[in-house]
């Protein structure tokens, strides 16, 4: 009788040892929410340091296409509010534009072309983009756009080519917080062809708050770049013959500096790539 008590103790002490394991295990799946259905974002942006006097350099290439299922625009916000921030002081766009236009134009990031690519603003290939890509119908059938493996890669693009072309100069003018100034400003220098394009922003904006991380970098003590100097934002077309020491040399920037700007992992460039450069033209 006393044999079979303790074997009784010891089957229940087993049972409550592998229900025990069990929720272990089906904890650890839960990884983008908290007990009380926080959202937790997946970047690895936040933890990242920057160097506050510098342009911040992109964090390492995850070698790999880095897949981000978002299921609504709160959660797409929580997720890349942080990289716009960051992309605001480098370059000063207002976070709150580069929010919208994402949301916008990647549909949240729930579209077609975003889920398959991470180009969360419709950036074509153009001549020399030396990149991952994919087809997908736009204006026309079939056209190439840029592949990333992190979408952090889309919104630095987006950022060289509003701050690259002359036509986008005047924005510059604007104080980095007139967010409403920027939308119809946009709209003005031919980035949409949309008429209700710098409306459909401004709701966006202002029905989600974005203008509030505009001014966590203007008035929290992050401070961007612009605010102290003044460069010259272009782009440069690899030809025969050319090196990334000539390109320095040409331009007046070092080759780490362009090495940083472009994420170039060694001093390899091809014909037909197009390089982006950063100078200084006063302070």
């Amino acid at each position: 009788m006393k044999k079979h008590f303790l074997l009784i103790i010891f089957i229940n002490a087993m049972l409550v040892a592998c229900g025990t394991k069990k929720r272990t295990t089906a904890a650890k799946k839960v990884n983008t929410t908290d007990k009380v259905g926080v959202y937790k974002p997946n970047t690895g942006i936040n933890d990242t340091k920057f160097n506050k006097s510098e342009l911040y350099p992109l964090p390492a290439d995850p070698g790999y296409f880095k897949k981000f299922p978002i299921a609504s625009t709160t959660e797409y916000i929580n997720e890349f509010s942080k990289i716009a921030q960051y992309e605001m002081r480098a370059f000063g766009i207002p976070a709150s534009i580069t929010l919208a236009q994402g949301i916008l134009e990647s549909g949240s990031g729930k579209g077609e072309l975003t889920q398959k690519t991470n180009n969360h603003f419709g950036i074509k290939c153009h001549t020399g983009w030396q990149g991952e890509f994919d087809f997908h119908d736009d204006d026309a059938k079939g056209e190439c756009f840029r592949k990333y493996n992190h979408p952090m890669f889309s919104f630095r693009d987006h950022s060289i080519f509003l701050a690259s072309r002359s036509r986008y100069r005047f924005l510059f003018n604007y104080r980095r917080d007139d967010y409403k100034k920027w939308a119809f400003g946009l709209r003005q220098a031919g980035y949409a062809t949309d008429k209700k394009y710098p409306q459909k922003l401004i709701v966006l904006i202002e029905r989600f708050n974005l203008d509030e991380f505009d001014d966590e970098v203007v008035k929290g003590g992050f401070e961007t770049i612009r605010k102290t100097k003044k460069y010259d934002v272009f782009t440069h077309q690899v030809r025969k013959g050319d090196t990334l020491y000539g390109i320095s040399k040409q331009y007046g920037v070092p080759v780490d500096e362009i090495k940083r700007f472009n994420s170039l992992k060694n001093n390899t460039i091809s014909v037909g790539q197009v390089i982006n450069l950063r100078r200084i033209t006063s302070k």
